[in-house]
C-alpha cells in the first residue's frame, strides 16, 4: 500500500486525504478518498474489491472516516467487486456506476456528472471529481478527475480504470469494447487534461503505482501511435480469456452481491 495525504495550498484547512490500496491477485488498485477538513471526514472508495473489503472498511474505520460512496469505473471482468459486501456492512453507503454501463447501482452516473454534489455537499470545502466518459474497454467506462477550482487538490488526479494503464491501456475484445472508441476517448477526455495530472489506474502489472497526462501522451507505447497503428496494435494482442470473467461480470452488472429488492436506481443530475 502507498499512501499520499493532499493539502490543498490555496485553503490550507481543506484537506483530501488520499489512499492507494493493492490486491495482488488481479493487481487491482482501489482508491480511498475523504474530505477530513469536514467533521464527518466524508469518504469514498473507487473500485473496491471483495476479496480486500474487510481490509478496506477497517482503514476507513481506523481513520475515522464515513463511508458514503462505493464507486466503480466500470464493470470490471478480472474480478468481483466489493460494493455489494460494503453496502451489506456500512448502512447507509450507495452504490455508483455509469448508466452506460446497463448496470444496477443506487446512483447511475454520466459524462459530466460533478460527484462533489452527490459526495460532500455543494458547500463543502472539497469537490471531489467529475465525470469524464472514457468508454472503448467498456461501454460504461468513466474516469473519475478531480476539479481544478481553487479548493481542489493540485496537481489534479485522475482515477482511469482500464482506460489508461501506465504505459499501457485495457483490452478491447470484449463486453462492448473498441479500440477506435477507446483511442478517442483517451485523447478527448484524459489527454486534454493539464500535463502534471497524476494518472491512477484501476490495475498495474509492472509494480508501478502513478504517472501523469504528460508521461503517458509521450511514452504511452500504445497511445503515442496514430489511430490506425493503435487499432493494428489491439487487434494483435491475443490476450487469454479472462479467468475470471464468467463469474465477475455477472456479479458486477448487480455491482456484487447488491440487494435487487431495493428500491429502483436513480440517476444523478449535474
Amino acid at each position: 500500500m502507498t499512501a499520499r495525504p493532499y493539502t490543498t495550498p490555496s485553503h490550507p484547512s481543506g484537506k483530501l486525504l488520499f489512499r492507494q490500496l493493492f490486491e495482488k491477485d488481479s493487481s487491482t488498485y482501489t482508491y480511498l478518498l475523504a474530505d477530513v477538513s469536514h467533521s464527518d471526514k466524508p469518504a469514498v472508495l473507487i473500485d473496491p474489491v471483495d476479496k480486500t473489503m474487510e481490509r478496506d472498511l477497517s482503514l476507513v474505520k481506523e481513520l475515522g472516516l464515513k463511508l458514503i460512496y462505493a464507486m466503480n469505473t466500470h464493470v470490471h471482468a478480472d474480478h468481483v467487486t466489493g460494493t455489494g459486501l460494503i453496502k451489506s456492512k456500512v448502512p447507509g453507503v450507495k452504490s455508483v456506476i455509469s448508466e452506460a454501463s446497463k448496470s444496477k447501482a443506487d446512483l447511475l452516473i454520466e459524462d459530466g456528472d460533478k460527484l462533489y454534489r452527490i459526495c460532500f455537499g455543494e458547500k463543502l470545502v472539497s469537490a471531489f471529481a467529475v465525470v469524464r466518459s472514457t468508454p472503448g474497454h467498456t461501454l460504461g467506462c468513466v474516469t473519475y478527475v478531480t476539479g481544478d477550482g481553487p479548493n481542489q487538490p493540485q496537481p489534479r488526479m485522475a482515477f482511469t480504470g482500464d482506460a489508461l494503464l501506465i504505459r499501457g491501456c485495457g483490452r478491447t475484445d470484449f463486453q462492448g469494447g473498441s479500440s477506435n472508441q477507446l483511442y478517442k476517448s483517451v485523447h478527448s477526455q484524459i489527454f486534454t487534461l493539464p500535463k502534471d495530472t497524476l494518472i491512477y489506474p484501476a490495475h498495474d502489472y509492472k509494480g508501478f503505482t502513478v504517472s501523469t497526462v504528460g508521461e503517458e501522451m509521450l511514452y504511452n507505447p500504445r497511445l503515442t501511435r496514430d489511430e490506425e497503428t493503435f487499432r493494428n496494435i489491439m487487434e494483435n494482442l491475443n490476450l487469454p480469456y479472462p479467468k475470471m470473467i464468467d463469474v465477475a461480470v455477472p456479479a458486477n452488472m448487480v455491482c456484487g452481491l447488491q440487494d435487487l429488492s431495493a428500491k429502483p436506481v436513480e440517476a444523478i443530475s449535474n
